[in-house]
């Protein structure tokens, strides 16, 4: 693939424009708030769209379109079961006490509604997670501008770090929240092309579920037996563990994408944010599930004359994270090149800036401030969250050299997050919803279900993973794995809260006022038109996504 005079100026015109969002941004930025928290003054259409950006960074554009040529349209799972059913929970149960607490962070939350060494651990281990998840976007920019267009891997590094940190440090969240959204258009209409183009060239939907294998086409039919479909699972492990475990753990706990809602105007606004970014991220399986399924259609020996084919690896197997950049190269000539370029580095730089503006935020709120140095002047811990971010973008250059030498550090990284989002989910649905719940037993719970899922990791194996105690237990794929450890470490954290907090003393409810379900007053929405009410918002996406499941079934 090789690039020219305008997909270049296009790649230049963008890097100007989201550097100068951050000079625009600098001129209102007076307070440590302004700077981390955007003063809570973002408005709703905003808000919404980096809600659903924050999350469109690499691992979802490279990672589901390859999900998609490897498993078929069973990958709209992670949206229609992991994703769209958390989201309108967050919105209509979890804001309220987020945003009504007026914690300007997660783990602040946790002290308001537990204690302090709960907190901790919870902020300590989302930091080191954001930075580590930072420096694997940089890796995985830099190692793919290496690839297809045999660019520096070195100078794509700093330069795309680099960007990053000047309009991140510049105009802090509010610059990386602006930014996301441009980002956002510019990946859907940088992709949008492709998948009509290659749609075209593969015959249309008909053509493809006659071309492809049924399992590859169907969402549920085959999940019965986890022998019958090609990610070898039972419908009842995706639901437990992808459905439920998995995604309230990331929609709902998840910083990174919970202070896109966090940030907004009102209550209202808070709460709408993540049910509307709902709206577009169902149809996001249009832009990075379909592209990889008709790129495996494409290789099938009816469409050979298409000239079509996904890259190998070295080992003579499919590379599948090749298939989107292979596309691109394949159907788009100079010009719409560049834009299709672009779209992906911006889906890396997305996921970045998300990352060091929330590992900014915690760590100056939540570690330096609650820890280390408390009552000094706002102007000081403006500038400590200014020098985070330097020193964020610093360790995630760090993180990419290191994934550079260490192959396995991306699976490593995955891996771990599934150890802290699994069990987390189970500490905030009983810490909200039930007061009983004690600092003591959140503690102790997070802390059972970390240990439980490395435990399960042991004694399972999945493609050559895991089993480090004892290969007890195989699993025919990684994902599977995933699932499982997930819902076993979501298990023990739930008992385990619950059987502590009954023998440890609760705080009395003068205190858990606004941070449990029963003892906060519910939102009204006397006057508002209906599509203005969360929950009739929320039934309507729902009852869509059970009709896309249907369609697909």
């Amino acid at each position: 693939m090789s690039l020219h005079f305008a997909d270049y100026l296009i790649i230049l015109v963008y890097f100007i424009f989201v550097i100068g969002v951050g000079f625009l941004i600098k001129k209102k930025i007076k307070s440590s708030n302004d700077f981390l928290t955007s003063n809570r003054s973002i408005p709703l259409w905003i808000t919404s769209l980096a809600f659903i950006s924050a999350n469109l960074g690499a691992q979802e554009v490279i990672g589901m379109v390859a999900s998609g040529a490897k498993y078929g349209i069973m990958t709209v799972h992670f949206y229609w079961v992991g994703a769209i059913f958390a989201m309108v929970f967050l919105g209509v149960f979890m804001m309220p006490f987020y945003y009504g607490s007026r914690a300007r962070s997660v783990p602040e939350y946790l002290s308001l509604r537990f204690d302090e060494k709960t907190r901790g651990l919870n902020a300590i281990s989302f930091a080191v997670m954001t930075v580590f998840s930072s420096g694997i976007s940089l890796y995985a920019l830099a190692k793919l501008m290496e690839s297809i267009l045999h660019w520096d891997f070195d100078i794509s590094i700093w330069v795309s770090a680099g960007i990053v940190m000047i309009y991140t440090f510049l105009g802090g969240l509010t610059s990386a929240v602006y930014n996301e959204v441009l980002q956002f258009f510019l990946i859907v209409l940088g992709l949008s092309p492709l998948v009509i183009i290659a749609l075209q060239d593969a015959g249309g939907w008909d053509n493809i579920k006659h071309l492809l294998q049924p399992e590859m086409t169907h969402a549920w039919k085959y999940m019965g037996n986890a022998n019958d479909n090609p990610m070898g699972l039972h419908f009842m492990s995706l639901i437990f563990g992808l459905g439920f475990v998995m995604s309230f753990g990331y929609w709902c706990t998840d910083f990174l994408v919970v202070q896109r809602a966090m940030i907004a105007r009102n209550m209202g606004d808070a709460q709408r944010t993540p049910i509307i970014a709902a709206i577009p991220k169902m149809m996001m399986p249009l832009i990075v599930v379909l592209p990889g399924v008709i790129a495996i259609t494409l290789m099938q020996p009816a469409l050979e004359s298409k000239g079509y084919r996904i890259p190998t690896a070295a080992n003579g197997e499919l590379d599948y994270t090749m298939t989107l950049p292979s596309l691109i190269a394949h159907y788009y000539p100079t010009g719409i090149l560049g834009v299709g370029i672009t779209a992906l580095i911006a889906s890396f730089m997305s996921g970045m800036a998300g990352n060091v503006t929330a590992f900014n935020s915690v760590f100056t709120f939540d570690i330096y401030q609650s820890y280390f140095v408390k009552n000094k002047s706002d102007r000081h811990y403006l500038l400590v969250g200014k020098c985070v971010t330097v020193v964020g973008i610093l360790i995630s250059i760090v993180t990419a050299y290191i994934a550079k030498s260490f192959n396995n550090i991306n699976d490593f990284l995955q891996l771990v997050f599934g150890f802290v989002n699994g069990p987390l989910f189970a500490t905030f649905l009983l810490g909200m919803f039930w007061k009983r719940t004690t600092g003591h037993g959140a503690f102790s719970g997070l802390v059972a279900g970390t240990i439980a899922a490395a435990i399960t990791h042991g004694v399972t194996v999945a493609e050559g993973k895991g089993g480090w105690i004892a290969p007890l237990y195989p699993i025919k794929s990684g994902m599977g794995q995933a699932f499982i450890v997930a819902g076993v470490s979501w298990t023990f954290n739930f008992f385990t809260t619950i059987l502590v907090s009954l023998v440890t003393k609760p705080k009395p409810d003068e205190q858990l006022k606004g941070l449990v379900y029963s003892l906060t007053e519910k939102p009204k929405y006397h006057q508002q038109k209906w599509y203005l009410r969360v929950v009739p918002l929320g039934i309507l996406l729902l009852v869509i996504t059970l009709l896309l499941n249907f369609i697909f079934f």
